[in-house]
């Protein structure tokens, strides 16, 4: 018996239906990104994994248990978890401040080895920006307001942003060791990842999610109380931007993100219908990424946000967004058939979505065909038709029937003005 393949779990298929959806997601994205003059770059999939053990940290959960890494020709390699890394890495090596491109945003796959489950992938999407060379909290400002902006594109209503600062390296470092010292006597109480972040990473112990750690971190320190002066001015700074945008947020001084280059502004925003685990974008600034890459010491800010995870928040059918052909071209006798191949291709120069049944089966046949294409029309050609230079068109919703020119260019300017007519 011949094997039945199927996709590896954590892996899937968009299939037609869903990548209209998609697509329509992207160009609204895109038209928003564009606006405020970011520009698109593509990073390969695979890097050395150095570049995300030096830039993501090392006591992370994605680089401690979630990358797909194997060794290549004698180096190891992995495919990428997230794009930050790798935008920097283009940044420095293309030397893209000189050619003026500090406003780059990027659409594309990203993999991590983490248990699938509704929404979170083993490769998921992610639409994301980072920019360059600017420090100013306007510049953090701007970027919340483009992500909000992206977030609205996918459809989700009421987005709930989240916002935080995690101080300057100085005052980010000396929030670890208070906070180390405070939860030493709760220390063998924590959930065994909080016990190892404790020792790696202290601050996202206050990421945790389990229920019981959340609680007995309850009365950790607050972070933003042991900012810098210049740390509190950045955060006050934002927070007056947002203000006069008119965009509302809430301060969470629990929000530190995961990933070790980042300083000063956090943030996330959060969707509805998501469960528990309802944040769909995230970022924040990390001055400090590019030098620690080998290139100059210049300040950076970004945020991600997973595709799968918008669009499951915005609830969007996809049953209900499958574009469609615009007419489905059914043949009556030999000389219609014979000219179906040049007129469906002059149809498709009036740039109009154009089927029509190769194989030649007979009126029922093709009907049929028609309605499981999805077209919105059935034109209808017969050799009569054909010596009056009419069409028969069938509206295949309300079954309604007209005539209409046979010449494409006249008949392309009937089917719009229908179409404008039914709307």
């Amino acid at each position: 018996m011949a094997v039945r393949y199927q996709s590896l779990r954590g892996f899937s298929d968009l299939l037609p239906g869903e990548t209209e959806l998609w697509q329509a997601f992207e160009t609204r994205a895109r038209r928003a990104l564009a606006r405020y003059g970011f520009r698109e770059i593509r990073p390969p999939h695979l890097e050395k994994t150095e570049l995300f053990t030096r830039s993501v940290g090392e006591g992370t959960d994605i680089v401690g248990k979630e990358m797909f890494t194997f060794e290549v020709s004698g180096d190891s390699v992995s495919l990428r978890p997230e794009l930050t890394a790798q935008v920097c890495r283009a940044y420095i090596e293309h030397g893209l401040d000189r050619r003026g491109l500090g406003r780059l945003y990027y659409v594309g796959p990203a993999f991590r080895k983490e248990r699938p489950q509704k929404g979170r992938l083993r490769q998921f999407h992610q639409v994301g920006v980072e920019v360059f060379g600017e420090s100013a909290p306007e510049t953090d400002v701007e970027v919340i307001a483009v992500a909000l902006e992206t977030v609205a594109a996918a459809g989700v209503e009421q987005p709930r942003l989240l916002l935080n600062s995690i101080g300057d390296p100085e005052s980010r470092t000396a929030y670890k060791r208070i906070l180390v010292a405070a939860l030493e006597s709760v220390r063998a109480q924590l959930c065994a990842d909080c016990r190892t972040r404790l020792e790696r990473n202290p601050l996202r112990v206050l990421d945790c999610k389990v229920d019981h750690c959340r609680t007995l971190t309850a009365d950790a320190p607050r972070i933003d109380e042991h900012l810098s002066d210049d740390a509190r001015r950045h955060f006050d700074a934002v927070r007056a931007g947002l203000d006069r945008l008119g965009i509302a947020y809430q301060v969470d001084p629990r929000l530190v993100r995961g990933l070790d280059y980042y300083v000063h502004t956090t943030f996330e925003i959060q969707a509805e219908g998501l469960g528990s685990q309802n944040t769909v974008l995230g970022g924040g600034r990390y001055d400090g990424l590019v030098a620690q890459l080998g290139g100059r010491q210049v300040p950076g800010i970004g945020w991600a946000a997973g595709i799968e995870r918008l669009l499951m928040a915005a609830g969007v059918d996809t049953a209900e967004s499958r574009e469609v052909l615009d007419l489905y071209l059914v043949t009556l006798g030999p000389r219609a058939r014979e000219g179906a191949l040049e007129l469906a291709q002059k149809l498709r120069a009036e740039d109009l979505r154009v089927g029509w049944d190769t194989a030649g089966h007979g009126l029922g046949g093709q009907m049929k065909r028609a309605g499981r294409s999805g077209a919105r029309y059935a034109v209808l050609v017969g050799d009569d038709e054909l010596e009056r230079g009419l069409v028969s068109v069938k509206d295949l919703s309300s079954g309604e029937q007209s005539e209409a020119p046979l010449e494409p260019g006249e008949l392309a300017v009937w089917l719009r003005r229908r179409s404008e007519e039914q709307c």
